[in-house]
């Protein structure tokens, strides 16, 4: 089938919306209709040419929300008509690391993903016999998309697509951070560094773990101010003094969970010294830059500090987005103060811009139905 999407065709060049070719799903894959899809810095990130493992051409875009039109033989889970949340982290449930409550990160096509391909090893996309390779197992800058079975969470046909997509990674990632990762207990202080996608998704997740005080730190007033609104009950302004500040305000021993958000080195050591002596935790949920590291004081460690990191917050996708979008549907999580900007496939350039300066949280490409 002829279609449009939007093609990274050049690392740090606008992305090409253009009509490519989709093949029909072999077996095991989903043929989805997308309707909604979140712009996210992932998807900036690699276009951008940063990504060592990226690679062009390839459809973008990962974020997405849609119904499915057609399967492949041997698909149980899902079919024609369920409205489905497209998951760049799969679950297989079968695998070792499936098998196990203590990752989410599925094993099964780990490695033909990495290189833009489909699980068989092959593509589905292409324009003019040339072929194109697949962003995170998704592509969902596109009317359409094929994907395995195994990267699809079907949702309640209740959920609006336009905030059903967030779950697709960023608000996910930020309640799971929480929730599954840090696994934070009632009654306990909380920091979270960065309060875009991710840290306002961590701040409803401590909120919904029953944290007694949860900080949020920015430099974006208006940020601050969304973290508010997800339960925050401290929001400060970032800054060199932070981890002082956590310092003071928990009787100089810091606090029970620290969250970074950011992607900033020099920010996830404050995350970790901000950590409470004894049994404090650092969830790391940013993605730093290439080459980038780390620098923490072993004696942080030694005094009962711990680290720890979160991919899409350690959510296994086909059983837990679901139960995500339910608490959304049932008032839990307030998710319309994330959708900043409505745009069409073909603004997808400006909602990269958009990210890049800061100008709200989410913009989301509607395909219409």
């Amino acid at each position: 089938m002829r279609m449009r999407a939007a093609v990274l065709e050049e690392f740090g060049q606008p992305l090409v919306v253009t009509e490519v070719d989709l093949a029909e799903p072999k077996a095991g894959e989903v043929l989805v209709r997308l309707v909604a899809c979140g712009v996210c810095h992932t998807d900036v990130y690699t276009a951008s040419g940063a990504d060592p493992s990226g690679y062009a051409p390839a459809v973008l875009g990962h974020e997405g929300a849609g119904i499915v039109e057609a399967v492949g033989e041997g698909v149980s889970s899902v079919a024609p008509g369920d409205h489905v949340v497209t998951l760049f982290s799969p679950q297989c449930r079968e695998c070792v690391h499936c098998r196990s409550p203590r990752t989410n990160l599925c094993l099964a096509i780990r490695e033909e993903q990495n290189k833009g391909h489909l699980p068989d090893g092959t593509v589905r996309l292409s324009r003019d016999g040339e072929p194109i390779r697949h962003f995170m197992g998704t592509s969902t800058f596109a009317e359409c998309t094929v994907l395995p079975e195994i990267a699809l969470a079907k949702v309640s046909p209740d959920a609006p697509m336009e905030g059903a997509c967030l779950f697709a990674c960023g608000l996910s990632t930020g309640l799971g951070a929480a929730m599954y990762t840090a696994r934070v207990d009632p009654g306990t202080t909380c920091v979270v560094f960065g309060a875009g996608m991710v840290g306002l998704g961590i701040v409803a997740g401590c909120r919904l773990q029953g944290a007694e005080r949860i900080i949020c730190l920015d430099l974006s007033e208006e940020r601050l101010e969304l973290a508010r609104g997800q339960g925050a009950t401290d929001t400060w302004s970032g800054g060199p003094d932070a981890v002082q500040r956590v310092l003071d305000e928990t009787g100089g021993f810091g606090a029970d969970y620290t969250f970074e958000a950011t992607g900033l080195v020099a920010v996830m050591r404050q995350a970790v010294e901000a950590a409470r002596m004894g049994w404090g935790l650092c969830t790391v949920a940013g993605v730093a830059g290439k080459g980038e590291t780390l620098d923490v004081v072993p004696r942080l460690l030694i005094t009962g500090r711990r680290i720890c990191g979160s991919s899409f917050g350690g959510v296994k996708g086909r059983d837990q987005v679901p139960q995500l979008v339910d608490r959304w549907l049932a008032g839990e999580i307030d998710v319309a103060p994330f959708l900043s900007h409505r745009i069409t496939l073909d603004q997808v350039n400006h909602g990269f811009e958009l990210l890049e300066v800061q100008d709200g949280i989410r913009s989301v490409i509607e395909f219409g139905t």
